[in-house]
């Protein structure tokens, strides 16, 4: 029987193929390509919900990012484990639909490295979040063209992730 830790991430080939786990950590300590999500929740006029990252982020806090992100747990199905967060970290949930996938990697200032294997899914929801603080500090409605401009004059506000995905995941919702 499989033990579960709760920070345990599933380590991937670039064909997504499963080839064990480890601790999340370490897994952004040694830069090891593993299972990410990533959920981009629109409205009925178009607009993303982006949340604010809390601060107390081990990378990328304090910047604005797709409504939320996070790894599925060893053996879970990657929608679950989005519908999953999604209630977790903004407090609702949604329908979801895998639109895409993205294979990144880029380090961080702090040294932690990124190499995710991430599955994008598109949901829709006139929801009022109730953010974890320890996720995200501030969430908003915004328009793509709005986000695209911000991107283009402020790219620094943004993820990493964020910006590789927000104009593919929009072609394919």
């Amino acid at each position: 029987m499989h033990i579960l830790r709760k920070d345990e991430v599933v380590y991937v080939d670039e064909q997504d193929n499963e080839l064990g786990t480890g601790e999340k950590l370490e897994a952004h300590q040694k830069g090891v390509l593993h299972r990410a999500i990533s959920v981009f929740i629109f409205n009925r006029k178009g607009e993303l919900m982006l949340q604010k990252r809390a601060k107390t982020k081990y990378h990328s806090g304090g910047l604005w990012s797709n409504t939320c992100c996070s790894h599925p747990r060893p053996g879970e199905d990657i929608a679950v484990a989005a519908r999953r967060r999604l209630q977790e970290e903004m407090g609702f949930t949604t329908a979801v639909r895998h639109v895409h996938h993205l294979l990144y990697r880029t380090t961080f200032q702090n040294g932690l490295i990124e190499n995710e294997y991430d599955h994008m899914f598109v949901g829709e929801s006139e929801a009022t979040p109730v953010l974890d603080s320890e996720e995200a500090e501030e969430w908003k409605w915004m328009s793509p063209e709005a986000i695209r401009k911000d991107v283009k004059e402020c790219p620094e506000k943004y993820t990493f992730w964020f910006r590789l995905a927000f104009e593919q995941v929009l072609s394919k919702r």
